[in-house]
């Protein structure tokens, strides 16, 4: 069974009948672990493995493909909040009620799915979405220019030239974003003898770096986090910490704590 459980990995644990059927998977196989168990037929020429995602299952059996900020959730890409209804990707013109149809020609790629969540969501979303799949996906960022050339693509093509490759993770991109907007020189993954790299630096004089608690508190992490903000300390390095729930829920307290933290320091680093 070791090819039938590749294979169904690899469409997240749910596939089609023809997909297996092209990845050398015989009816005879599939018969087989349908007796044991390994597999279930969720519906004509649907077959999910035990446990599959829910929504995937429904997206499958409709027929239809995962797309925009839906496949970027599955995908594992920095999505600041889930859809309310799925977004999928059909090849024909019907409409299926509860979701969010995206007519295509084929299953969206990578790069397809960023260009929809760049177009579809709200500038910040859309942002994260991207940059997450350059960092994490290593996706090119030439290959997101060539598929937004159209005249109606001037601010999605803003929001790809403000990706930072380096990026470390959604807060740091969210913070950017935040601080960028508000008018602020804003650089990204600063090095400081002693620490590595500090997440941004605000007009040269105001370090920023991401409290990752909410995505990592391993121990391991945990102490990392506290040596860096020590260092910076000893070192004269001013630096605020912030959450994702500051940034995500109150972007104005966030911009008013730097706007009061920059006030209060000298004029120079």
């Amino acid at each position: 069974m070791n090819r039938l459980s590749e294979v169904m990995a690899t469409y997240d644990g749910v596939a089609r009948a023809k997909h297996l059927a092209a990845a050398g998977v015989s009816t005879t196989r599939l018969r087989v672990a349908m007796a044991d168990g390994a597999v279930t037929r969720v519906a004509r020429g649907v077959y999910a493995v035990p446990g599959a995602d829910p929504q995937l299952v429904a997206i499958r059996s409709l027929p239809a493909e995962p797309a925009c900020v839906t496949a970027a959730v599955l995908s594992g890409l920095w999505v600041m909040q889930a859809p309310a209804q799925p977004h999928i990707a059909i090849t024909h013109s019907r409409a299926y009620p509860g979701f969010v149809c995206h007519r295509m020609s084929a299953p969206p790629s990578l790069a397809d799915t960023v260009i929809q969540c760049l177009r579809c969501l709200p500038d910040l979303d859309g942002l994260a979405v991207a940059e997450s799949a350059v960092v994490l996906k290593g996706l090119p960022l030439a290959e997101l220019r060539r598929g937004l050339v159209g005249r109606n693509d001037a601010r999605e093509r803003r929001l790809v030239a403000a990706i930072v490759p380096q990026s470390q993770s959604i807060i740091e991109c969210m913070a950017r974003y935040l601080l960028r907007r508000a008018g602020y020189l804003v650089e990204s993954q600063v090095n400081i003898p002693g620490m590595g790299h500090l997440d941004l630096m605000v007009d040269g004089r105001l370090g920023i770096e991401a409290d990752g608690a909410e995505f990592h508190m391993d121990r391991t992490s945990f102490e990392e986090d506290r040596r860096r903000w020590n260092v910076t300390t000893r070192l004269g390095v001013p630096t605020l910490v912030v959450s994702y729930s500051l940034l995500r829920y109150r972007p104005q307290e966030f911009l008013a704590l730097v706007r009061d933290t920059l006030r209060r320091l000298p004029a120079a680093a």
